[in-house]
């Protein structure tokens, strides 16, 4: 299954897609109540992290993105 993240000019990344699995650094899941699309916070200002709750727009957040190619990895 494709999940498809969107990095959104001054705001959040948003995820969607029918599997989506999210765990902490320790490998405990979120508990996501069947959601197929959720907001992960790119500010650091969010109460509810790592969801967004839109603290980045009273805090004025900027950060435009576009797509660009990464390097080839190397070689083994």
């Amino acid at each position: 299954m494709s999940v498809k993240i969107t990095v959104n000019n001054n705001g959040s990344l948003r995820v969607e897609g029918e599997a989506i699995e999210l765990t902490d650094m320790n490998g405990n899941r979120y508990d996501l109540n069947g959601r197929t699309r959720i907001s992960l916070c790119r500010c650091g200002l969010s109460k509810t992290k790592p969801f967004c709750d839109s603290s980045h727009k009273a805090a004025g957040f900027q950060s435009v993105c576009e797509a660009y190619a990464l390097p080839p990895l190397p070689v083994k």
